[in-house]
């Protein structure tokens, strides 16, 4: 196993343990109940993961399916779920951040004072992080929750990028993966924050766990890698099959047109309709985004329309020409399935100089 592949592959799993037990010391911190702790219990999963990977993938990934994106999510969504719920409970002075800094100076210089004539360095370092954590629980919490949601989106795309990538991925399709997920982990952020910001939809607490669903919903595209790689062709897909064919030769821009309509922007414009609709709520960006949503959903169903139109044209063409082929989107076209015989005569012919084909008599007339 090489070296910078297992590196890469413990380290990401334990920005990904880090990061959920953070969460889970907010919801204990804001709950108030030791009982919450035994969220962390889900990163077991993780651990189970990362040892089951280093044993039968030597550290590499899965194809089409990332593991330990799913563990992760499965780890921190749980907390982000009870924040949100609580956040309706919670609020903040009109400058938090300068209050903040002014208690963290004095404590910090009262930490320094106590610590001249104790123990010594470790005593100062211990106290100093007393004060640093005290700190940090002390801070606003719906600037936490946001927090935790920005960085659960970066820390989603920046460990897709520092996990192994398996055998059945290139690091172009990997590139283009996160270039998607960086566009895909912004909408999804302002969806759950500018949503959730809204005060009437604050007073609702089942319009909140209907925002919080299909936010969770939109987030299960993460650990997919089918929006950058093909299916493939079987050798026994027929050209009477045409839905067969059709996801031979677009499977990833499929991929891709579903995920939009059904996970991300269809499942977005809904919410919004709702809460324009029936709710009757109404801002700025609330009417920008249910716009930009309408806009996306129409090009996407175009873009399936060029697509189908594109595949009839290629299916009738070939149909005419009487050409059979096991798919359209093979690199080469053939007839025929070769026999036998003609394999071998093809192999022959490989194998012989062009000058000595000219020589040999021919057995075919």
């Amino acid at each position: 196993m090489e070296l910078m592949v297992l590196l890469n592959a413990l380290v990401t799993r334990l920005l990904f343990v880090l990061h959920s037990l953070i969460g889970v010391w907010r919801v204990t911190a804001v709950k108030k109940e030791p009982k919450y702790w035994l969220l962390a219990l889900l990163n077991l999963l993780l651990c189970l993961e990362t040892g089951l990977t280093l044993k039968f993938k030597q550290g590499r990934g899965y194809k089409w399916f990332s593991p330990a994106i799913f563990l992760y999510l499965i780890c921190i969504v749980p907390s982000l779920w009870l924040l949100e719920i609580h956040h309706g409970t919670q609020y903040c002075g009109s400058e938090p951040g300068a209050v903040q800094v002014n208690v963290s100076n004095q404590d910090f210089n009262q930490s320094r004072d106590s610590s001249h004539g104790s123990e010594g360095t470790d005593h100062h370092i211990i106290q100093t992080a007393k004060v640093f954590v005290n700190q940090l629980s002390t801070i606003c919490e719906t600037v936490w929750t946001l927090a935790l949601h920005q960085t659960f989106l970066l820390l989603l795309v920046v460990g897709r990028w520092l996990l192994p990538i398996g055998v059945e991925i290139t690091r172009d399709q990997l590139s283009q993966l996160l270039l998607m997920f960086v566009g895909t982990a912004a909408d999804i952020l302002e969806f759950a924050s500018e949503t959730l910001d809204i005060e009437d939809v604050r007073k609702n607490y089942a319009l909140i766990n209907a925002i919080l669903a299909v936010w969770t919903w939109s987030m299960l595209q993460f650990p997919l890698d089918l929006a950058v790689q093909h299916i493939g062709c079987k050798p026994s897909t027929s050209t009477r099959r045409i839905p067969s064919l059709l996801l031979c030769r677009y499977s990833a821009e499929l991929w891709n047109i579903g995920v939009s309509l059904f996970i991300q922007d269809g499942p977005f414009f809904i919410v919004r309709s709702i809460l324009m609709g029936h709710f009757r709520i109404f801002n700025q960006m609330l009417v920008f985004f249910t716009a930009k949503n309408i806009l996306v959903v129409t090009l996407q169903l175009y873009r399936l329309a060029v697509i189908t139109l594109d595949f009839r044209a290629t299916v009738l063409q070939k149909s005419r020409k009487g050409e059979v082929c096991c798919c359209p989107c093979e690199p080469y076209e053939a007839h025929a399935h070769p026999t036998g015989h003609q394999e071998n005569e093809m192999k022959e012919f490989v194998a012989f100089p062009p000058k000595e084909e000219s020589q040999a008599p021919s057995e075919d007339h």
